[in-house]
């Protein structure tokens, strides 16, 4: 139950028409959403265990957001035989796969849409295509309501440009290259939730949707207003990291392109909660405690 999963499955289970289940690798995070009222099944994309899929085939809904592994591509997908065999004698009616915008590879800048033709360049983005294809063919055979959703980079409580500067976190290799891009696509978890929701309450068939905000600021941007958010609430100035500014060099084109959501908009009728970062940041610093309290305190 990854960061999305984890979101997703808490709106559902307070819709209160909904029993949710998911997968985990540990037994401290599985207990940890018991207390949630959420059972979890272990699960290793290592070494699975096929027994799961007697359990998951009881399901109508079946949401995959397990990212492919390296040199082995989707974890579940390696035995696809035997998934076709077990779902196809089970309740499954949709089925998603969370995917990433990185599968378009370099546009120069340009806008993309779900009709643009994939040309990913990293080995990450060459496997999740894959998986991709291969999730759309499994839900053909099955004959059931199969979607992917490329979704932006993801942020939301716990998880965004506010909480890497409070924690003073230092962004890995993959951000870095992210900052020193002029365009980067995002959504808040928040609306990729109102997205899933809305193909579960309009199906179709062998459907993607590009999920994301309408704009593509550069992350740059985004920091110096999380800094100016943090400020202007609760009256402190955080020391700016050197990783915020100094990876803009001129080769940093490679993935550069724009994404548009309106597909998703226009077929699923999705009015995002948050159009820009800026709505998105806002709502998360409104609703956090102080953090420099127990700074204060020491």
């Amino acid at each position: 139950m990854g960061f999305v999963g984890g979101f997703f499955a808490e709106k559902l289970k307070e819709a209160g028409d909904w029993a949710v289940s998911g997968t985990c690798r540990s037994d401290s995070k599985k207990k940890d959403w018991e207390k949630k009222g959420i059972d979890l099944e272990l699960f290793s994309a290592d070494s699975p265990e096929w027994s799961l899929l007697e359990t998951v085939k009881d399901y109508t809904h079946l949401l995959v957001s397990i990212p492919p592994l390296a040199n082995i591509g989707d974890p579940v997908l390696r035995n696809v035989e035997l998934v076709r065999e077990k779902l196809s004698s089970g309740n499954l009616r949709w089925l998603c796969y969370l995917s990433s915008t990185s599968v378009y590879g370099d546009y120069g800048g340009a806008w993309v849409t779900e009709d643009h033709p994939p040309n990913p360049k990293t080995q990450s983005a060459k496997l999740r295509l894959a998986a991709e294809e291969g999730w759309l063919r499994l839900g053909n055979d099955l004959g059931v309501s199969t979607q992917v959703l490329r979704l932006g980079g993801i942020y939301g409580p716990g998880r965004s440009a506010i909480d890497t500067l409070l924690k003073r976190e230092h962004l890995s290799e993959t951000q870095l290259r992210r900052a020193s891009r002029r365009f980067t696509s995002r959504v808040h978890v928040e609306d990729i939730c109102q997205a899933l929701q809305a193909s579960i309450d309009k199906p179709s068939s062998r459907e993607i949707y590009n999920i994301v905000d309408d704009d593509p600021a550069p992350r740059e941007e985004v920091f110096q207003y999380a800094l100016e958010l943090i400020e202007q609430r609760w009256k402190r100035k955080i020391e700016t990291k050197p990783f915020l500014y100094e990876s803009r060099e001129e080769s940093s084109l490679r993935g550069e392109k724009r994404v548009s959501n309106q597909h998703v908009k226009d077929k699923l009728g999705v009015k995002l909660l948050h159009p820009s970062y800026k709505s998105g940041l806002r709502s998360i610093v409104e609703k956090m405690d102080n953090p420099f309290l127990s700074t204060d305190a020491e």
